[in-house]
């Protein structure tokens, strides 16, 4: 029963993760855009509508790695938040570079941005402490056997001795 309420909590700080690194990227990426708000006000629904695919998109690409990441610290026990964050720097750059043309006659990337690399990298390191946050800090405590009832004190010398069954 322990596993299928961790599997929830794991469920929920993926999605919160990933939610925060959708709102890292599209901020990063739409900068430019909002440094120069000479025209006016920024309209609030299209925002939304823009970070809700921000998270879609983060979400999806990051699933696979992700769940990589979370296998191996459930299984080992890994409590570190510098864990989860190198974990979900690796994670970033794993789905820029998944997005990236690959050249396998020069083992190269063709037409790495540096700029996007880093707002991965960086939206990937900020999602893994996030997950640590809300899932991280309890890896693999699902496993603890319970902690057995301890035995009754002894009973003083002067009284009357338990009935026998």
């Amino acid at each position: 029963m322990a596993l299928i309420g961790r599997l929830f909590v794991i469920l929920f700080g993926f999605l919160a993760a990933s939610l925060v690194a959708g709102m890292i990227v599209v901020g990063a990426v739409l900068f430019p855009e909002f440094s120069d708000l000479g025209d006016g006000l920024v309209d609030q629904s299209a925002l939304n509508i823009v970070m809700g695919f921000g998270f879609i998109f983060v979400s999806g690409f990051a699933l696979l790695p992700a769940m990589l990441v979370v296998a191996i610290t459930e299984a080992f026990y890994v409590r570190g938040a510098l864990t989860y964050a190198v974990g979900g720097g690796l994670v970033g750059l794993a789905c820029y570079l998944g997005l990236v043309p690959f050249d396998p006659e020069t083992f190269h990337f063709q037409g790495i941005v540096r700029r996007h690399l880093e707002i991965m990298t960086g939206a990937g390191i900020i999602a893994g402490l996030v997950y640590w946050m809300i899932a991280g800090r309890n890896a693999g405590g699902w496993r603890k056997a319970p902690t057995p009832l301890k035995p009754p004190p002894p009973m003083p010398s002067h009284s009357p001795s338990p009935p026998a069954t």
